[in-house]
């Protein structure tokens, strides 16, 4: 086991009464937040390192000096900090926790149920907006500063922003208008790291000269290095007389700041393609080499100032578990992409900055020439695959599937009324993982998608029907298709036959059963359905489950077949709900004008997603194979009293 170090609340206290000057307040509150950031992210297994480092000392000087969260309390309760990007919500929950505006031991609880979300929601104190796609910020302060016009209420509104955020269109139709109306309670901070999810930002879209093209929207522009407190104090003096118009500020910074070998400028040149510390926990050995860094640092900041050194609290982080014969679908397309592209020279693959997470890594390194990365962008994405379609390619355009299926969703229907055929890839499908939060559960893609013209959409299973569905997709169908792909490895207590092949509109048997019939797909809810089967074959109740990977497409004459002799009929969605193809199946059922029909029973998500561990999740859900069994026996057992 590795043993886990954190900074207590009462070193804060300590830090936060030193008779000091404000710059150097500020440089050791952060030291001491970064050391909990990483325990944060280190015990929950998963965060954001690189973005966090990279904004905590912007976010210090905010809380500590413009919003005067000081002891004793002198905060400007009128103010509003926010961060548009969402990904450094680490870092802002160690500043609200070392201040105690949160209770402290939410600091075990990143990305646990009833804990602290993955991302900014504002079930959490002092979190005033929700992140979802990137490129809201402006836009909801804009919204919050002209509500209080109205209402008579005076108070500064800060945001922070990434600068792979600024590739989303709507960061500049939120510039021009936010200009116009002269609102200089806004002021925006830029996190300017110079990298994005994967890679560089100049490689992917050049900002070029943003301070002016900002200055260009009306916007006064201030820039400085965003890791040095003396020029930090200067600069937001100079952006707080201006009272005219929203300002700006460029703050130069370093992403993974604080830990040597993690700070992007320690990449090596030729190796430095992709960043490798933007998202995920390390493993244990490179968080002991980083926590050293991080608490050696900040003693040595201590003892400059005649402080002796931190008193560190110690938990033992339990072993993680890495299963045994996981599936891996992702992997599993990256593999059956680059083989399906050595036979198709017109298949082209297209990423919004997401390519180590969507699986493309090997098809770049096979094929540069035919993947094209688009950045932090989706409409533009899906908009330059349309035109290439037109052209006679095939695209293949990827994103997590949360992103994919909704901020470009007018652009994939204008592509569908063109009738060429582009395929659709959405990894991170699904309820789980639990732990980014809502924003990133993608669980209404397949109502967004699922009534576009001559657009079929698939989820498999397993590895294997990965590499049938992504066959099918290319080779056996002349419509446009959407993949839905989970990207969490997931063991799975059923296999497919060998010989098994792709039949349109038409599922296969995972277990018997004359009791009920069951209707799901994708190995996560497949995987509950067959565990909630074995539970009840132990009472007695036999549950025949069905993979059926077709969202919105159903053979009927197929359907009909499989329904003979059930009267009780279920459906499983990782989805609302509420469009998902649990309602599709239940739509059909009623086509086939049945004389005696079955009752349809649908489980699936019917309120916004919790935050948690992937167990958590399903069981608060009541999606996991305990809870599946009892509501489905209770069923059962009320039907046979009537």
């Amino acid at each position: 086991m590795t043993t886990l170090y954190y900074v207590p609340v009462d070193e804060f206290d300590r830090v936060l009464a030193l008779d000091i000057p404000i710059e150097r307040r500020c440089a050791l509150f952060a030291a001491l937040c970064r050391i909990n950031t990483l325990y944060m992210i280190m015990r929950a297994g998963s965060g954001h390192i690189g973005t966090s480092f990279s904004s905590l000392d912007l976010m210090c000087w905010i809380f500590l000096n413009e919003l005067g969260y000081q002891r004793p309390r002198e905060a400007h309760h009128n103010d509003i900090f926010f961060s548009s990007k969402g990904h450094d919500v680490p870092a802002k929950y160690s500043a609200l926790l070392g201040l105690r505006l949160l209770d402290f031991d939410l600091i075990h609880k990143l990305r646990r149920l009833g804990g602290l979300p993955g991302h900014p929601d504002i079930s959490i104190p002092h979190m005033y907006t929700n992140t979802g796609s990137l490129g809201m910020g402006i836009s909801k302060a804009r919204g919050m500063a002209l509500a209080r016009r109205l209402q008579g209420q005076p108070g500064r509104i800060l945001v922070l922003t990434g600068d792979g955020e600024l590739q989303e269109g709507q960061f500049w139709e939120s510039l021009q208008p936010t200009a116009n109306q002269g609102l200089h309670e806004i002021t925006v901070v830029v996190d300017h790291n110079k990298l994005q999810s994967d890679t560089w930002v100049a490689r992917v879209s050049d900002l070029g000269a943003l301070e002016r093209k900002i200055q260009a929207f009306g916007w006064y522009v201030e820039r400085c290095d965003g890791h040095d407190f003396t020029a930090l104090q200067r600069t937001f003096a100079q952006l707080n007389q201006i009272t005219d118009r929203p300002k700006l500020l460029i703050a130069d910074t370093i992403k993974g700041k604080g830990v040597s070998f993690m700070e992007h400028t320690a990449m090596p040149p030729g190796d430095d393609r992709l960043y490798p510390y933007h998202s995920g926990a390390p493993d244990d050995a490179t968080y002991a080499r980083a926590a050293e860094e991080l608490i050696i640092g900040a003693n040595r900041l201590l003892s400059e100032m005649g402080q002796p050194a931190l008193t560190l609290e110690a938990v033992q982080q339990p072993a993680r578990s890495s299963g045994n014969h996981l599936q891996r679908l992702v992997a599993a397309y990256a593999d059956a992409l680059v083989k399906a592209a050595e036979h198709n020279p017109k298949l082209v693959a297209l990423d919004a900055d997401l390519a180590r997470d969507t699986g493309l890594i090997p098809f770049e390194a096979r094929f540069p020439e035919r993947f094209f990365e688009c950045g932090i962008a989706e409409q533009d994405m899906v908009s330059q695959a349309g035109g290439m379609a037109l052209q006679g390619l095939l695209p293949v355009v990827h994103s997590f599937a949360c992103f994919l299926s909704t901020r470009p969703n007018e652009q994939i229907y204008n592509n569908a009324t063109e009738l060429t055929k582009i395929i659709y890839v959405g990894s991170l499908a699904g309820l789980i993982p639990g732990g980014p939060g809502h924003s990133h559960q993608s669980v209404r893609d397949i109502s967004a998608l699922g009534a576009i013209p001559n657009l079929l959409l698939i989820e498999p299973s397993c590895e294997q029907e990965v590499a049938l569905a992504l066959d099918f997709c290319i080779n056996r169908t002349a419509e446009s298709c959407y993949l839905r792909l989970v990207s969490v490895p997931c063991a799975i207590p059923f296999s497919l036959p060998d010989d098994y092949e792709l039949e349109y509109g038409r599922g296969i048997e995972l277990t018997p059963g004359e009791d009920a019939l069951l209707f799901s797909y994708g190995p996560v809810m497949l995987a509950q359905a067959v565990y909630a089967a074995r539970q009840l074959a132990e009472e007695g109740i036999g549950l025949k489950v069905i993979n059926l990977p077709w969202l919105n497409r159903v053979d009927l004459e197929w359907l009909q077949a499989t329904l003979a002799g059930y009267r009780q009929v279920f459906t499983l969605d990782n989805h609302y709900i509420n469009g998902g193809q649990g309602q599709f199946l239940a739509s059909h059922i009623a086509q086939l004008k049945l004389a005696d029909p079955p009752r349809v029973h649908q489980f699936g998500l019917q309120d916004i997603p919790v935050c948690g561990t992937n167990d958590e999740v399903l069981r608060a859900h009541r999606l996991d194979a305990q809870s599946l069994s009892e509501q489905i026996a209770s069923v059962l057992a009320e039907r046979k009293t009537r």
